[in-house]
């Protein structure tokens, strides 16, 4: 018996070259493609660290006041701009929001409540005001 190597077949090594070449190609222009677009655009959006606190509360309230103008009656928008208006220490402006959400849900105690809150607070804010005006 005789010990003979099967002959490799040339056409099959060439294929195999070829797509070794297509694939390595193929990555490589993806690659060149994504890092030569980071490149040529600049970020030119501010980082959330740039923007002050305030800018980022009102566009959270400008967002919200959109969303109740297509659906005045969204709770969640509601709950939002309340607690972004309380951030903002606007207690005026969030009563309105909180009061739509005590007509629209008035088996919740806890807006009642908090509603109560609300214009106590912003009655005693009233009157130290008119207290330092005189």
């Amino acid at each position: 018996m005789s010990d003979k190597k099967p002959k490799e077949n040339p056409l099959k090594r060439i294929l195999v070259v070829c797509s070794m070449v297509a694939f390595l190609g193929s990555t490589g222009y993806g690659l060149f493609g994504l890092y030569s677009n980071a490149l040529q655009q600049p970020q030119t959006t501010a980082t959330p660290e740039e923007a002050s606190v305030d800018q980022q509360l009102a566009a959270k309230e400008r967002g919200y006041e959109l969303v109740l103008e297509r659906e005045p009656e969204n709770r969640v928008a509601l709950e939002g701009l309340v607690e972004i208006r309380l951030q903002m220490q606007d207690t005026q402006g969030a009563i309105a929001p909180l009061e739509r959400l005590v007509e629209l849900h008035p088996q919740d105690a806890g807006y009642k409540v908090q509603l109560e809150k609300l214009k106590q607070l912003s009655e005693r804010s009233q009157s130290s005001n008119k207290d330092q005006g005189n």
